[in-house]
């Protein structure tokens, strides 16, 4: 065993204490989100002077809510991987507002170190959608629908619009027609897209058929994929 010397341990007292600083802040973080985040009505040019007064770039992940994924670890780690090719300090990212599904990206991205934004139909304010506590801001855009393309239009609903209008850069993991459609979107005007294959929840859809008295489904890979990834 070495001895330890005064002059041994007058180098190594400083690491040691603020290492135990480090731990004991690192302990005394929470691990979990907690709170309503802040929230209100605004418009696509509303929410493009707010991007534009933090100065960063906007990366925005669309994919399942309501329907859920199969394999939730497997969207989480797709996420990651993104989340880890981005830099928190000049990216901000944008989500749906809400919790679930995709929404769970929103906890991984603060836990990077990422500013967080949502931007979601004002049906999800009407209707009393948890918000996630992971949001730092959170715009409803006025709205009839929840997204996607208007009924019998090629144009897209107020807040896929507004998500689109403000995105850098757009990734979707699965996604229903909503997805598909801002997904679509985005690659017409230019900007980056990036899509990850990812089934929903099957059960949920299962019961959702049910409940609508349609037949079981059998392809759960959302209308994402067919768009962005047709059959070669």
């Amino acid at each position: 065993m070495l001895a330890t010397t005064p002059r041994l341990l007058a180098r190594t007292l400083p690491v040691l204490l603020c290492a135990s600083v480090w731990l004991a802040s690192a302990q005394a973080q929470p691990q979990t989100c907690q709170g309503t985040p802040p929230a209100r009505e605004a418009s696509s040019r509303q929410i493009h002077a707010f991007v534009k007064s933090r100065g960063q770039q906007v990366l925005t992940f669309v994919g399942y809510s309501g329907a859920g994924y199969e394999d939730p670890a497997a969207m989480r780690a797709a996420a990651e991987q993104v989340l880890a090719a981005h830099d928190p300090a000049r990216t901000l990212v944008n989500i749906g507002g809400t919790a679930v599904g995709i929404g769970e990206v929103y906890a991984l991205a603060r836990a990077r170190g990422f500013a967080t934004l949502g931007i979601v139909s004002s049906l999800a304010r009407e209707g009393g959608e948890a918000l996630s506590p992971c949001v730092d801001q959170v715009f409803f855009v006025r709205d009839a629908t929840w997204g996607g393309r208007l009924p019998g239009s090629k144009r897209l609903a107020p807040t896929s619009a507004a998500i689109v209008a403000n995105s850098d850069a757009v990734v979707g993991i699965g996604g229903g027609e909503i997805a598909r459609d801002e997904l679509r979107a985005a690659r017409a005007a230019g900007k980056r897209v990036q899509f990850v294959p990812a089934d929903m929840n099957h059960q949920i859809a299962r019961d959702k058929a049910h409940a609508k008295g349609q037949p079981e489904p059998t392809d759960f890979r959302g209308a994402a994929h067919a768009a962005l990834l047709p059959p070669r």
